[in-house]
């Protein structure tokens, strides 16, 4: 894995057919950890564009500054081939916020393995080490880029033991930097052939010898070579060749996650970076497929990485061309697809998200390589690429991509929680569709926000995954089309009796002709907590006729749904219909429902009618340093605490309380703040209870 400058010219984006010639890597880690940097400086040196930083932003933006460019690009997956020793390799950008975790599981679902990207001047946040455990949940291959050698504050020693103290076991250097005396990073020292030493200069981090031996057991521990083993055992050092694959076994089990340091100013580790990616991280064949299921529900099988397979590929996400119209992102799993072909577009659905289940077959416009928003076309895409492709008007991110003929559906990846609640309504009510349309579309775009028309207090909801994604939206929602307004959220209340009631309603009017006359009395008794409405009829001798009964009814119904106090509903009763008159001519359904409505009200006026608020179960995830503070917020928040326990790692604490909706509504942003980002919750409705007042 020798240092070597590409002085090759900018290539045409040509076909592929060899999936084991891909590799498809994500690029995770903090902002302004260096990741657009690192990926403009990879481009640049292999010639796919001039220089690092002129990544064509593309038609569809010209017209934005710098700023706004930067603002999209770092808030969603960017597509970078490049090409290393005729390999083809896709570098997924993605979002270093911890906002746009949706975005990240996007990027690990288009991808075979993460490079995750640590400034040297920096370290390991807590966002980071929340990425590190998506990568550990799905099983994605990892290695560690340590940047920014070149900064005034780099300290890559301090920030290689912060990722193994962050990370786990298996961090362990694959290279070193060099340094000369003034400071400056000269070169890699290659850490698995222990007797290289070409740089002359001094050798950083830790000492090589010992960084040598923990590397090749490490990768010797994997190993199913008995030979390569018995030649280690007896003191001779095996060569640099024969541990590459036995390495890449051990990052393919997640065993063993390789670090590298890098200059990309100065192109310091870039070559060796490029062949870390392309001969040590797995292709598409070596990794395993999402769960598939045909249009049925039944379990499919399908041949990984097989261009003459069956098609089967996922939006993994989406753009738009001033001059093309919607762009979408596939990842490629099996078969290929080529310019014009038919295709089965179909999702599962999202509930409360405006995105229904649905399939519909359309015909595919031109494929193209992204790079950036810059799209060059191909047309073909094979099993295990990365393409842009047109005109599938109806696909929406999570999608399955096959062929009428054999559908199927992939299993779709874990989308975030939403909980940040934001209500929002067009300041011109002729607004309205216009609002509506641009919401089908950002669902249809970004599975990470959920959309609630709330049938109590009548608003819509957008929920998002934290502040910066709710900015985002919002800015998306208006874009110079509507005026928003943004609200507070309303939480929707309830009232019910306090204890039991009767009440008389007595409806009698004359005004020429038939008049209108109904008398009822009822009783009205409190239910449990969720008991609804029950509603018993104990008339006896046709003081109420039977056909005015249902109506008594329905007038009692429709008060309890109106409130008692407006905009409040009536909730958890029983009334029992006790009594009544009629009259022969003047009796009607419309007099009976309001003799009803108006008995309700009279018993109503003589108890209490306590307020109930809505409740939510919280499920707190918070380091154990967090715990005081966080179980002192939820006090405050009026929370019964219903217990804590030790969480499955070391150091944590899982916290459960019921915590009414009304102290939830900044709870993300209030949580985010009390524990530095670090502690997480989710929430479901447990019901309704009083509210203490």
């Amino acid at each position: 894995m020798a240092h070597r400058r590409s002085d090759e010219g900018r290539r045409p984006a040509t076909p592929l057919v060899d999936t084991t010639r891909i590799r498809d890597v994500a690029l995770l880690g903090p902002s302004g950890g260096g990741k657009t940097t690192l990926v403009e400086a990879l481009l640049a040196a292999t010639g796919t564009i001039p220089r690092a930083g002129s990544v064509d932003e593309g038609t569809a933006v010209t017209d934005q500054d710098a700023a706004a460019r930067h603002q999209r690009r770092s808030v969603a997956l960017a597509v970078a081939p490049v090409r290393h020793r005729d390999t083809h390799v896709n570098l997924v950008d993605t979002p270093g916020y911890p906002d746009y975790i949706g975005q990240v599981r996007a990027g690990l679902r288009a991808t075979d393995a993460a490079l995750f990207v640590v400034g040297a001047h920096g370290g390991v946040d807590e966002a980071t080490v929340r990425l590190w455990r998506e990568c550990v949940r799905t099983g994605t291959p990892r290695a560690v880029v340590i940047t920014q050698l070149d900064h005034r504050r780099a300290d890559p020693e301090r920030v290689l033991v912060e990722c193994a103290r962050a990370f786990g076991p298996g961090i362990l250097p694959l290279y070193l930097p060099v340094t000369a005396s003034n400071g400056e990073t000269t070169g890699l020292h290659p850490v698995l052939d222990h007797g290289a030493d070409p740089w002359g200069g001094r050798i950083g981090l830790r000492d090589p010898a010992m960084a040598h031996r923990e590397l090749v057991e490490a990768v010797i521990a994997e190993s199913e070579d008995d030979a390569l083993l018995e030649t280690y055992l007896r003191g001779a050092s095996p060569r640099e060749d024969q541990l590459l694959d036995d390495l890449a076994r051990a990052v393919l089990t997640g065993d063993l996650h390789p670090v590298l340091p890098v200059a990309a100013t100065e192109g310091v580790g870039l070559t060796e970076l490029l062949d870390l990616v392309t001969r040590v991280l797995p292709s598409p064949a070596e990794r395993e497929c999402p769960p598939v299921t045909g249009a049925d529900g039944a379990p499919e099988r399908v041949p990984l990485g097989d261009p003459d397979g069956p098609l089967l590929a996922e939006v993994v996400g989406s753009f738009a061309n001033t001059y093309l119209g919607p762009v979408t992102l596939l990842r490629t799993f099996s078969g290929s697809l080529r310019a014009d072909d038919r295709v089965r577009v179909a999702g599962h659905g999202l509930e409360g998200a405006g995105r229904p289940e649905h399939a519909v077959v359309e015909r595919v416009g031109r494929i193209h390589s992204p790079l950036g928003m810059e799209l060059r076309e191909t047309g073909l895409c094979v099993a295990g690429d990365i393409c842009a492709v047109t005109k599938l008007a109806g696909a929406e991110t999570g999608d399955t991509v096959s062929t009428p003929e054999r559908p199927l559906v992939i299993s779709p990846w874990t989308l975030p929680e939403p909980l940040l609640p934001i209500a929002v309504t067009a300041a011109d009510p002729s607004a309205e569709d216009l609002l509506g349309r641009n919401l089908s579309r950002m669902a249809a775009t970004d599975p990470g926000v959920r959309i609630e028309q709330h049938e109590d207090t009548h608003q819509l909801v957008l929920w998002c995954t934290g502040e910066g994604h709710a900015d985002l939206v919002l800015t998306r929602l208006g874009a110079g089309e509507v005026d928003l307004r943004v609200e507070p959220v309303r939480v929707p209340l309830r009232q019910t009796f306090a204890g039991p009631a009767r009440g008389h309603g007595r409806h009698v009017k004359q005004t020429g002709g038939h008049g209108q006359y109904a008398v009822c009395d009822i009783e009205v008794e409190p239910l449990p907590r969720g008991g609804g409405f029950d509603f018993e009829d104990l008339t006896v001798g046709g003081s109420v006729p039977r056909q005015f009964v249902p109506s008594v009814e329905r007038g009692i119904r429709a008060l309890m749904a109106r409130g008692l106090t407006e905009g409040v509903p009536l909730v958890d009763v029983r009334v029992t219909l006790l009594d009544g008159r009629a009259h022969s001519v003047d009796s009607s359904d419309a007099a009976f429902q309001t003799a009803g409505a108006l008995a309700l009200r009279d018993a109503a006026s003589k108890v209490a009618l306590p307020l109930l608020e809505p409740v939510d179960e919280v499920a707190i995830h918070t380091p154990d340093d967090c715990l005081g503070p966080v179980l002192g917020d939820l006090a405050a928040r009026r929370a019964q605490v219903l217990g804590t326990e030790p969480a499955p790692e070391a150091g944590w604490t899982l916290v459960w309380a019921e915590v009414p909706e009304a102290e939830l509504s900044r709870y993300l942003v209030e949580l985010n703040q009390l524990t530095s980002g670090r502690a997480d919750f989710h929430r479901v409705f447990a019901g309704y209870e009083a509210r203490d007042d």
